[in-house]
């Protein structure tokens, strides 16, 4: 007999992450699809678009069909959810799935719409809409069913959202478009401005991960060198960067989101606030590794801010909790 699954979806701006129950998290790949314009049709998803599009002729472009944390190209990331789907599932016998998907809270019901009809589509035998800061709490190991108040700071690829939780539920939230992806693109704003060197973004990744911070370190005799294109003679050309330089590149960005953590504390009802207080701020998603942006956070609000365990998956395994959930309470009906 065909057995039943339940997939968790964190569906990314820049990474696809995929739980399985009973199985954990199974796949991890970015957010891309390599489309050939020539034959009308996709030759690659994830990390093979990855790798196809690096080695591939003029006729292969990169489509990434999220944005801000919202689909854009509804067609291709129906295709790409099947893919992820069926390789998580591998070629075991399975009846459909329930899938859960998260999506940010600011989206608007033709959005959540727009999901489920493509969740469905790719052979869902329900699909399940939950809020990221909901189930990125979760999965980070908070009690968010009590009446107790608690905060979530997830900065993903795309966008960063900043919530109070209790009961269960989102009490105050803000989604702003700056998080991993922004880090990347000021670093290569930076460059070309200070060194007059154009790099692309998987170069200014490499460089936030190596040396990227967003406080003054104490390895100042840490260094990176980068190779570019020199933008006016066109020739490659290589710069050392210091931890300072990229903290000075991003320091702009990591504002942003310590402005907008203080903006949610001071709308969180004072008896939920004092509790994050006690409690402190937890942060998430990849995009939090930035060294730094928790105690960038804790300067100018006063409250302890704690990175959680494996922040980039904290999505994914939340949904897998969610999922533990729903089926404890079918039981007990």
């Amino acid at each position: 007999m065909p057995a039943v699954t339940d997939i968790g979806i964190d569906l990314g701006t820049s990474t696809v992450i995929v739980y399985v129950k009973g199985k954990g998290i199974l796949l991890q790949e970015p957010c891309l699809v390599a489309y050939d314009r020539d034959r009308n049709i996709i030759r690659a998803v994830g990390e093979e678009a990855e790798h196809t599009i690096g080695r591939a002729t003029g006729n292969i472009m990169a489509i990434r069909p999220m944005r801000d944390g919202v689909i854009t190209d509804f067609t291709v990331a129906e295709q790409m959810l099947q893919y992820f789907i069926r390789k998580s599932m591998g070629h075991r016998n399975f009846l459909k799935p329930r899938i859960v998907i998260c999506m940010p809270s600011g989206v608007t019901d033709i959005e959540k719409h727009a999901v489920e009809e493509i969740t469905y589509r790719t052979g869902a035998r329900d699909a399940v809409i939950v809020r990221a800061p909901v189930v990125a709490a979760m999965g980070a190991g908070l009690d968010i069913l009590r009446a107790n108040g608690n905060m979530i700071v997830d900065v993903g690829g795309g966008i960063t959202e900043i919530a109070s939780l209790s009961l269960g539920g989102v009490v105050v939230s803000q989604t702003i478009k700056v998080a991993g992806d922004a880090f990347n693109e000021a670093i290569v704003q930076y460059v070309r401005d200070a060194h007059g060197l154009y790099i692309d973004v998987t170069t200014a990744e490499k460089i936030k991960i190596g040396i990227g911070s967003s406080r003054r370190r104490g390895d100042v005799l840490t260094r990176m060198e980068v190779r570019g294109r020199d933008i006016d003679a066109g020739f490659p050309r290589t710069v050392t960067l210091t931890p300072d330089q990229v903290r000075e590149a991003v320091s702009g960005k990591v504002r942003q989101i310590v402005e907008a953590v203080r903006t949610i504390i001071e709308k969180t009802p004072p008896d939920l606030a004092t509790d994050i207080a006690a409690r402190g701020i937890v942060l998430t998603g990849g995009g939090a590794q930035l060294a730094g942006l928790d105690k960038a956070i804790e300067r100018l609000t006063g409250i302890t801010t704690i990175l959680c365990e494996d922040p980039q998956t904290a999505v994914a395994r939340g949904t897998g909790q969610y999922i533990r959930q729903m089926v404890r309470l079918e039981q007990e009906r």
